[in-house]
């Protein structure tokens, strides 16, 4: 048989050890005219084969047919059951004893499952490099957002690729929460050396929430020595918090700038067309079909937080099963007045109106040509919060100040930076934002 002929071949260019620990245990499944396709115990046997000895196979099988025959590896359908005499695990060469840190990984936070947008494109395309092993943008990625906008979904993608590729990378997957409650624990118990090399020789550290650690000096310290080995050794690292680095208060201005030293991704709010695709993915998901006319009330109501879209098309579904009807119009009106509340549908007019209010200013005043920092601040933010809430475009909302398009980009980046230098700037946005939201 051709198979036998090929463990032989191989057999020859490798040590005794490895063609028994690596190349005895496959079975040809099926050897054609067009393909020899071969199967190993695991999937994660297939995934080291691959990577390790896929090459010498396929060469190896082409010096023997003349390259007739394409060498397919096969991942078993199903998996072979370990014996209850097994007292300890195996581990597979060169691999350090310390194994993986894993929380639990959601099954969907895939990168397949992850839809781009224009807010989140270059976070995405970032993750994407790092998990397969790109350093393009350094081996270390800060992924700043506010709740809900798929930083999670991005780190736990990562981590899924990254172990889907290389099943025995030693990665480690936790919060910030996570690593300072457990270096406490080691701390009490006379063992942070310990608790140190856990992570030392790790290949990947994916870290979530790290705002946690505000105020905590000790976990910093660790952490920021912990961040510099890891990173000067080409350690691939993943961060993620609620606002970028250099913003975040109660850190210590060195682990600010550790956290900062690579690619610091900011993830924007979906906007109207990538929340519809958001809308269709959920909805498809759980077997729900919507009409154009749903998908776009619903993309129309729901911005912000993704979690809050996953939550109406959840209810949708349950009151379309409950009362035997499909899930139209009237019944997602029912659902996000549940959701939301009875909240008006924003508009740049409402939005002037309100911060004219709320700043004491007569719109007149936001529609001259007054240059009081009061009046500009107040104008600057109107067409943030309109830009922001609504799906006008620059030039309309530039018309409700009497100002050209290029004057309103202005404002909405000057804001935005604001936000990012000054706290009290962000507290008054994320104020004003909630009132508006009800």
């Amino acid at each position: 048989m051709l198979w036998e002929r090929l463990r032989d071949a191989v057999r020859e260019q490798i040590s005794h050890e490895e063609y028994q620990l690596w190349i005895q245990p496959l079975t040809c499944m099926v050897e054609g005219e067009a393909s020899l396709d071969l199967t190993g115990p695991d999937r994660f046997f297939c995934a080291w084969l691959r990577e390790k000895y896929l090459p010498l196979l396929v060469s190896q099988l082409h010096t023997l047919d003349g390259g007739r025959r394409e060498l397919r590896l096969l991942e078993p359908s199903q998996p072979l059951a370990l014996s209850a005499t097994d007292s300890c695990q195996l581990r597979l060469p060169h691999l350090p004893a310390q194994g993986s840190t894993l929380r639990r990984l959601h099954p969907r936070y895939t990168f397949d499952e992850f839809l781009e947008g224009e807010g989140n494109v270059l976070a995405s395309s970032a993750c994407r490099a790092l998990a397969t092993g790109d350093m393009i943008y350094g081996p270390c990625l800060y992924l700043a957002s506010s709740t809900g906008l798929g930083k999670s979904h991005l780190a736990q993608a990562v981590a899924h690729e990254v172990l889907r590729e290389a099943p025995g990378t030693s990665l480690h997957y936790l919060s910030a929460q996570q690593f300072s409650n457990d270096m406490v624990r080691q701390i009490k118990a006379n063992a942070l050396d310990q608790f140190k090399t856990r992570f030392q020789g790790c290949d990947f550290l994916v870290m979530e929430d790290v705002q946690c650690l505000a105020g905590k000096a000790r976990t910093q310290a660790e952490m920021d020595e912990l961040l510099d080995s890891l990173i000067k050794t080409g350690t691939r690292v993943v961060l993620t918090g609620t606002v970028a680095p250099c913003v975040l208060d109660g850190l210590d201005p060195a682990f600010k700038s550790r956290m900062a030293s690579g690619l610091v991704a900011t993830i924007a709010e979906p906007d109207r067309a990538t929340r519809q695709r958001i809308i269709r993915r959920k909805a498809a998901n759980c077997g729900l079909a919507l009409g154009d006319d749903v998908v776009d009330f619903l993309a129309g109501r729901l911005r912000g937080d993704v979690r809050r879209i996953e939550s109406a098309v959840i209810g949708l579904k349950a009151k379309a099963g409950v009362q035997r009807k499909g899930a139209d119009l009237p019944l997602a009106r029912e659902v996000i007045r549940e959701l939301l509340g009875n909240v008006a549908e924003l508009s740049g007019v409402l939005i002037r109106d309100f911060v004219a209010a709320q700043f004491r200013i007569s719109v007149e005043e936001l529609k001259s040509r007054s240059r009081k920092r009061a009046v500009v601040f107040a104008r600057h933010l109107g067409m943030y919060l309109s830009r922001k809430f609504t799906e006008e475009t620059l030039m309309d909302i530039g018309r409700l100040y009497e100002r050209d398009h290029s004057t309103v980009l202005h404002g909405v980046q000057t804001i935005t930076e604001s936000m990012h230098r000054n706290t009290s700037v962000r507290g008054q946005v994320e104020l004003l934002s909630r009132r508006l939201n009800g």
